[in-house]
């Protein structure tokens, strides 16, 4: 009955979140919102690949675009994720392996925050869970079937995130080096004939793309954030699970059960999830050193392609416990300090969004007016709340405030001109009110928004600011008010 709780629990959560959409998913709504013929090019400029936004684009045509009902598909992948889990636990290590993995799972905060976010994160874990159940079957048994699956989901895994091809990429040279063949030429093919149509695309957003909004960690920063979110954030209960987590995840890879009160640990290693750890950390470790040299950004949920990896290796560890009231014990444990993190995750404001648009509103907002954004990044989230009738624009393009265009993004916010944009807002918003939406501290933009507030203001008198950033939130606005002279 504990375990039933526990994930009774855990599936609620993934579909309780009160905040609004924050700018990735309200970004990713609008361009799996597009016609099918206009998704190609949006995510061109993007920089994704396209399985997530197809998927969100057919459940959107039927569920709509609301916010349960955009997260609920990722909530639908959260959920599916729990039996596959169960069942590689088992096939891992019996049932004991089964059962830790399944409550593991259910009740991480990791897993909740992703399941209750309009992004890939969770397809990525099925995927991964799928795709080590058929490996192992493939291997056993050399079907066809399987061999098949295990192409489709490598190919899967490659058109949901690109962090896809370290993971998909190190497993192929494993499968080489033990010299299983035919595993090695299933995913080869899969890998081709599913992202082959997909290259020329890809190849485009590696050139002009990447991450503009972030810079490239270190890899003990990288390694300790992953650990701290997988506990479910820098919160006390988060770092206590993580450091659960890393525990459990030692006694898998070193662990065994001398009696009910002795451990013993091999410094060499066990066999047991080896593989999988392995796997998962040079799959990381090479990703993260991609990063580095070429700049890009580092973000923690990209590590979702190794976490089902770490959840099985942390399962594994629970059989280093002969005493199965210890077991108990420590599930019970993870399970409540990981929902008190998913319990945190469902009141946590991601965004101050709605609080600019009320603000709008309160201080006599109409139609007509102009809504101004800088960076663009913070269009997508705040026009989805406004009325109909704003004009809206963002810095420096005049664009269309529910796309972020990131192609060559540093080049052209560096070379933008912030006094003569607003030199154009001034003129198309003759007489109306100026609502300006942005925040500081946003890379490649230094101070083109401070320029851009400051251009407004010398030309309209009676200019103030109607909010400030609420620290308490993740993305955060400044609100100011450029009433005409």
């Amino acid at each position: 009955m504990a375990v039933v709780a526990v994930l009774a629990a855990g599936i609620a959560l993934r579909l309780t979140a009160r905040s609004a959409l924050w700018l990735d998913e309200a970004l990713t709504v609008n361009l799996a919102h597009l016609p099918l013929r206009d998704l190609h090019g949006a995510l061109r400029r993007d920089g994704a690949p396209p399985l997530y936004y197809l998927l969100l684009h057919g459940w959107t045509e039927v569920f709509g675009t609301g916010n349960l009902a955009v997260r609920s598909l990722s909530a639908v992948f959260g959920v599916a994720t729990l039996p596959l889990m169960a069942k590689a636990g088992r096939r891992l290590g019996g049932s004991v392996v089964g059962l830790g993995a399944v409550v593991l799972l259910g009740a991480s905060p990791f897993a909740i925050r992703y399941a209750t976010e309009a992004r890939m994160y969770t397809l990525v874990a099925l995927i991964v869970t799928a795709g080590w159940l058929v490996l192992r079957r493939a291997l056993e048994r050399g079907r066809t079937i399987d061999l098949v699956a295990l192409g489709a989901l490598s190919g899967a895994l490659l058109l949901t995130h690109y962090w896809g091809f370290y993971l998909v990429g190190v497993l192929a040279v494993a499968l080489a080096v033990k010299k299983r063949w035919v595993a090695l030429a299933a995913i080869v093919i899969g890998a081709v004939v599913c992202f082959g149509p997909w290259l020329p695309t890809f190849l485009y957003q590696r050139a002009h793309t990447g991450t503009p909004w972030g810079t490239a960690p270190g890899p003990v920063e990288v390694a300790f954030t992953t650990l701290v979110d997988l506990g479910g954030g820098p919160y006390p209960e988060g770092q206590a699970l993580a450091g659960l987590l890393a525990g459990l995840v030692i006694l898998g890879l070193a662990g065994r059960a001398v009696d009910e009160r002795r451990i013993e640990l091999d410094l060499r290693t066990r066999p047991g999830v080896r593989p999988e750890l392995v796997i998962g950390a040079v799959s990381l470790l090479i990703a993260v050193a991609v990063g580095t040299a070429t700049g890009s950004a580092f973000a923690s949920r990209y590590t979702s392609i190794a976490f089902p990896l770490v959840i099985l290796a942390a399962a594994f560890g629970l059989r280093s416990f002969a005493d199965r009231r210890v077991v108990a014990v420590v599930l019970a444990v993870a399970s409540v300090l990981g929902l008190v993190g998913g319990v945190r995750n469902a009141v946590y404001q991601r965004t101050q969004a709605p609080a600019v648009a009320a603000a709008i509103e309160a201080n006599g907002g109409r139609p007509g007016d102009t809504v101004v954004y800088c960076p663009d990044q913070l269009g997508p989230d705040v026009s989805r709340l406004l009325p109909g009738g704003y004009q809206q624009a963002t810095f420096p393009d005049f664009a269309d405030p529910r796309i972020v265009d990131w192609v060559d993004y540093g080049r052209r916010m560096a070379a933008a001109d912030p006094v003569a944009f607003a030199a154009e807002i001034q003129r198309r918003a003759a007489g109306r009110n100026i609502w300006y939406v942005w925040m500081p501290g946003y890379r490649t933009l230094d101070k083109q928004c401070e320029r851009l507030n400051d251009a407004l203001a010398n030309g309209r008198p009676g200019n103030r600011q109607l909010l400030d950033p609420d620290k308490s939130v993740f993305e955060r606005q400044v609100l100011w008010l450029h009433p005409p002279a």
